[in-house]
């Protein structure tokens, strides 16, 4: 809800964090944090294994796949798949359209992995068929590395089409799926993939500080060895879990458990589908009431994602990313600046604990700043 000047009043929810995250959680989540945890108590290792079980079903992966969570952001998980699953003597193909794919094929590089990239502009979505020829084209490559929604700019590339070319290709499939995960679906019958990374502080609203990686068992066990760094082998830290069920280095406890809260959330608003259904309301309040003001939209509607949005910097004189930043988290709303190389944008994330009303304000907020400016975006100067 909103005073009269387009000032959000969220009570003791403070700032509404409408970025790809960290982002805005619910308070019995933040709650979960207040209590210590023993890392080698019993009661820990049963949590431990319960968040695994939990993140295993979500991707269909009960009997064929597990999880191994790690310390650290998403891009930890992104770089302990890369470095696990390629082996040093491996090729993986990258296919990208966006920084988080260029973040895998720099990781490949850095890790001694042969690395080669697909690139395709930011505003198109991957191209199945393209990839395969990829394949015909080069026997070296093994594994192809994709992002399911990019956030760079919030566009849905189409994983299963991807999925079936690579599988069909006899090729093992990598997958970043930190913006998509717990609202898009995945499903590990459908979706052959080796692995898929993501983090506790994205669509499944935990907090940040925890990652993790959803692996096909079988691939995994034939990882031993693979991974160039200590902290970051998955293979070595699911031994130990399977060993005694203890995280190998201090985990982090208290977000553990707060991711434990979120999930038990997300299965009470209806899983996935539940919770994206409340992202694509919140999309559309969303997407509908910045063109109303006049802003545009970066990507086409059949590709955007209910995840993140981006919107072309407006063109006119008068307005400044930096004050209506500024404007807007004076008014309770935080945004994101846009990470596109050639084009100017910022972006309004749509996930977290925020629902429609909350971009209602938001709208009020966005009208409130743009008002107090002088700037008119659907007439021009006035």
């Amino acid at each position: 809800m909103t005073d009269g000047g387009g000032t959000a009043n969220h009570g003791s929810r403070g700032p509404l964090l409408l970025t790809p995250g960290p982002l805005t959680t619910s308070a019995t989540v933040k709650q979960a944090m207040v209590r210590d945890w023993g890392s080698r108590d019993d009661g820990f290792i049963a949590l431990t294994r319960s968040v695994r079980d939990t993140l295993t079903g979500l991707a269909g992966g009960r009997g064929t796949h597990t999880t191994v969570p790690l310390q650290g952001s998403g891009t930890f998980a992104v770089e302990a798949m890369l470095g696990t699953f390629v082996p040093p003597n491996g090729a993986v193909l990258v296919a990208a359209n966006g920084q988080y794919g260029r973040r895998m094929a720099e990781i490949c590089g850095r890790i001694g992995r042969t690395v080669m990239v697909d690139e395709v502009p930011f505003h198109r979505p991957l191209d199945a068929d393209a990839i395969g020829r990829r394949l015909d084209a080069d026997p070296a490559i093994g594994h192809v590395a994709v992002v399911h929604c990019e956030t760079t700019t919030g566009i849905l590339n189409p994983l299963e089409d991807i999925a079936a070319v690579v599988a069909q290709h006899g090729r093992r499939l990598l997958v970043d799926g930190m913006s998509a995960f717990g609202a898009l679906p995945v499903d590990a019958a459908v979706v052959p993939f080796d692995a898929l990374a993501a983090s506790a502080n994205k669509c499944l609203q935990g907090v940040p500080g925890l990652g993790f990686v959803i692996c096909r068992e079988a691939a995994l066990s034939d990882a031993a060895g693979n991974a160039p760094s200590l902290s970051l082998d998955l293979h070595d830290q699911w031994r130990g879990f399977e060993a005694n069920g203890q995280w190998r280095f201090t985990p982090p406890t208290q977000v553990l458990a707060s991711l434990a809260q979120a999930l038990q959330e997300l299965a009470n608003e209806g899983g996935p589908p539940g919770r994206l259904d409340r992202y694509r309301q919140s999309c559309a309040v969303l997407t509908d009431g910045m063109a109303a003001l006049g802003f545009r939209p970066y990507l086409a509607p059949a590709v955007q994602a209910p995840i993140i949005v981006t919107f072309h910097m407006p063109g006119h004189p008068r307005f400044e990313f930096d004050r209506f930043y500024g404007g807007l988290k004076d008014r309770g709303f935080v945004i994101y600046p846009g990470k596109l190389t050639n084009e100017a944008t910022f972006r309004v994330g749509c996930i977290g604990d925020v629902n429609a009303d909350d971009m209602r304000a938001f709208l009020a907020a966005v009208t409130a700043v743009l008002t107090a400016d002088g700037i008119d975006l659907r007439v021009g100067v006035r």
